[in-house]
């Protein structure tokens, strides 16, 4: 199921070393975003764990695996329907 068509998620969103692309993942609930947030964030602070797992409420069976040593930022955005189309804030590389 399409969470997006007529919701609001949030996108957590990764810059990587070396990686001219972000990754992201998205939650339905801006508290799960922040819980999110604040374990990649702690995991970047003290290097444990080594590896980092995410998985993607609004894309089924979407997962991913980071090495904690290479994140380089993170951040959290709104995305709408309405503003589908519009430019992301904070990492994107679009003018």
């Amino acid at each position: 199921m399409n969470y997006f068509l007529g919701f609001t998620v949030y996108v957590i969103e990764l810059a990587l070393k070396m990686s001219p692309f972000p990754l992201s993942v998205q939650r339905k609930e801006l508290s799960e975003a922040r819980s999110v947030y604040q374990k990649v964030i702690e995991a970047m602070q003290n290097g444990s764990p080594k590896l980092f797992e995410l998985s993607c409420e609004l894309i089924e069976g979407k997962k991913m695996s980071v090495l904690t040593s290479e994140i380089l930022a993170i951040q959290i955005y709104e995305k709408t329907a309405s503003i589908g189309g519009a430019k992301r804030p904070g990492f994107s590389f679009n003018t």
